[in-house]
Parts: structure tokens; sequence; C-alpha cells
């Protein structure tokens, strides 16, 4: 029930509206730019990384600064896992200098190799973290997510045990890409919104690529021009099966509902009726008591910088050490075996090279494609779901949650990893025989 006077209810009112609408606009409505469609969002940090050598200084500096901070500020120690990233996290400066500089052996420096992930990875991401950060404000802080989440929780809490709020983090990694929804996780996360376990369900399993990236997966494999839409809906129905599923597995099951460091949660109501009145006055509460959108945007952008450091160093030294072992090393012929069982069970033809190739999916969930390109159509369309619905990958999403606050360990990415590509399989497959 909202106790606001008229004149406060009328500007809070605006501010819900009037900044809502535009955090809306800037995360989630796609707009063509020249032959781009995009999100404002990315348009403006498209355009940001053509401004002459941005990219190499923004990306040389940002990787530098991030090896050192730790350092700097004492908290590489904190944890032994901790420790342990800061001292691989140190390979980031030479991996950086290779990208730049174009020096280095010639296998390092291959397309598919270091330029990828300096290219691909670490100067989008790192520059889309600080820049969205700016924007984040308008979404998480004048009452949408409160609105948001009083419809959208009886879908929410029941099938994947997250807030209804968490609608949002689904809809931005679509999109957008895995670096906003971490980003608005994170935020939320932060702000006592979210539990330790509804962070780690929603970071592991909303935060996939978006469907720009998805359209590259399905031109690699053949099937863009005949059965796009239907890769594209069956993705999106599996991953969020598989999110749905592994939310009750160990290691999700077992993580904490407490919030973030003693900060004092902010627990959805479940609202039965009059949900539109209690929503709207919820909203309006939060619109009030909100900071000024300079507060926000300080604050923010102070966060964004922060996170875009702990990640860039991450990106790109374990991203490139994750491609050098798929690319030089049969650890992943010898992984793969582990998931030959499950395609065979699927019934897909080139069972053996379907789950080598699924292995990969754990260094750049890319790379599963590239092998599987003269394959079955069968098999091409489970390898393609299953790479994007699997979500963990070292070259991408896994350092970026490092950088964050989720409180995920090392071993908790194998385990939830090898779910999701097992479900993943098993729950493609029968869309896959179907339709070919």
């Amino acid at each position: 029930m909202s106790t606001l006077s008229p004149d406060d209810r009328r500007r809070a009112l605006f501010r819900f509206i009037v900044f809502s609408l535009f955090g809306v606009f800037m995360f989630f409505v796609p707009i063509t730019i020249g032959d781009t469609s995009s999100i404002p969002l990315d348009h403006l940090v498209t355009g940001i990384q053509t401004i002459p050598y941005f990219k190499a200084a923004y990306g040389l500096l940002i990787v530098i600064a991030g090896v050192i901070f730790p350092f700097v500020t004492g908290t590489w120690n904190k944890t032994k896992i901790k420790t342990a990233f800061s001292l691989i996290n140190i390979l980031g400066i030479p991996f950086v200098i290779m990208a730049v500089f174009n020096i280095g052996p010639a296998a390092l420096l291959e397309p598919d190799m270091i330029p990828f992930v300096f290219n691909k990875v670490v100067a989008p991401v790192t520059t889309i973290i600080p820049i969205g950060s700016v924007f984040l404000a308008f979404i998480i802080s004048y009452g949408l997510m409160e609105f948001v989440g009083v419809f959208m929780r009886p879908i929410m809490m029941p099938i994947f045990k997250t807030p209804g709020r968490s609608a949002i983090d689904a809809v931005a990694s679509f999109v957008g890409s895995y670096s906003l929804a971490l980003l608005i996780t994170n935020g939320v996360y932060k702000e006592g919104m979210y539990t330790k376990k509804e962070a780690c369900i929603i970071a592991t399993g909303f935060s996939t690529v978006s469907a720009t990236f998805m359209i590259i997966v399905a031109k690699t494999l053949g099937y863009m021009d005949t059965h796009w839409l239907q890769f594209f809906w069956i993705t999106v129905i599996v991953t969020f099966l598989v999110t749905a599923i592994t939310a009750r597995l160990y290691p999700l099951n077992k993580k904490p509902d407490t919030y973030y460091d003693g900060v004092k949660g902010d627990v959805e109501q479940d609202i039965k009726h009059d949900k539109f009145k209690v929503a709207l006055d919820m909203a309006l509460n939060v619109a009030h008591t909100a900071p000024t959108v300079a507060e926000n945007v300080a604050k923010n952008l102070k966060d964004g910088i922060r996170l875009a450091l702990n990640m860039a160093p991450s990106l790109m030294a374990i991203g490139t050490l994750g491609l050098i072992i798929a690319e030089y090393t049969p650890v992943f012929d010898v992984v793969g075996y582990i998931f030959y069982p499950f395609t065979a069970l699927a019934q897909l033809p080139d069972a053996l090279l379907a789950a080598k190739s699924l292995s990969m999916s754990i260094a750049e969930m890319f790379l599963p494609a590239m092998p599987m390109a003269e394959s079955a159509m069968v098999t091409r369309f489970v390898v393609g779901v299953t790479c994007i619905s699997e979500i963990l990958f070292f070259s991408g999403s896994i350092p970026s949650i490092l950088g964050t606050e989720i409180p995920l360990k090392m071993r908790d990415y194998f385990i939830i990893w090898f779910e999701r590509v097992v479900l993943s399989i098993l729950l493609a497959a029968p869309f896959a025989h179907f339709l070919f």
C-alpha cells in the first residue's frame, strides 16, 4: 500500500515510467543502424570501438591494469582461488601484447586463437561492462524489477527457483549478451534482491550468448536459411528446460539462500490479488526513494569499471589457455568419451565426433560447431543447440562470472557444465529427429 502524497506519487510515477522505459530501450529494443540490427547499447559500444586505436589502446590498458590491480589493493591472496587466478592472469599481459602488436608465435596469432579472444571477447565485453553500468541504473533502481517481479514470480519461482524479477536477466542474455545479463545479475545480487542460490542459478542458467551469436552458429552449421526459426526457439526451450532441471541438482540446490555480504534481503512478495495496483505501488515506492540519476550513474560506473578490471585479465589469459588446450592437446578427445554414451543414446550419426566436439565447449562455445560442418543434419542441429545451451566456457562466461561477486567455486563450473551438456543433448535430440 503506497503512503506517498499525491505530489510525491506523481514525481515517482514520472521517474518510474520515463527512467524505466529508457532502460528498457537501451537494453531490450533492437533497432537497425546501417545493416546491423541490435540493441542501442550494443550500437553505442560498437560505435566506440570504431574510434581509431580505441580497441588496441583500451584493451591493452584494461588487461594490464586488471592484472596489477589485485596486487596493488592486496586482494590477490584473499582466497586460494583468488591467488591462483591472480597468478594465472599474469599471462594476460604477454597475450594482450601479442594481440595488439601482432608479435609472437605464429600458431598463437592464428585468427581463431589470440586475435579471436582479444577482438571478439576481451575488447567488446570490457567495453560494454562500464558503459552498460551507466544505463543499468535505469533498469534496477527505479521500480522496473519490482513491477515485473510481481507478474513473473508465479512463472519463475516454481520453474526456475528464482524471483520474478529474474525474467529481466533471461531476456537480457538473448537480446544482448551474457556479459549484460551478468552485469544485471551481479548488480541485483549486491543490492540484496537475489540470494546466493538465486544468483548462481541465474548466472549459470540464463547468461547465454545473444541471438546475434546464435546466427553465427546456425550459419556455420548450415541451417540458417532453412531452419533458423526452429533452431532459435528450440534453443530457447532447451536452455530454459535445462536451467529448470539443474536448479534442482547439485551443486546449485546446495547453495545457501542467504544474501550478499550481510545485506538485508529484499524478499519478493507473492501477490495473489490486485497485482497491477500492488506492483505499481511497489515500483513507485522504490522510484521515490531512489538516489538521483547522477548518483546512481556514478555508483554504477565505478562498479562497472571495477568489474571490467576483474574480468579483462581472466578473459585474456584463461580464454587463450582454453583455446590452446583445445587446439594443441588431446585433452578434449579424451574428455569426449564421457559424452559418447549420451550422444549414442540420442542416436546421433557421428556420435563419437559429436561427443568429442561438445567436450570443447568448455573452452569456447563456438568450437563444437567447427568439426561438425559436414556431419548429418540431425547431429549438427543437436550440437548447435547444445553449444549454446551449455552456457559455461572459459573464453568468455566463466571468467566473466569469476569477475563478479557471485559465489561459485571452480568445481561448480565443471559439474554444471557437464550437467548442462548431457541434458541439452538428451532434450535437443527428439526435436532434431522430428525435424530431420
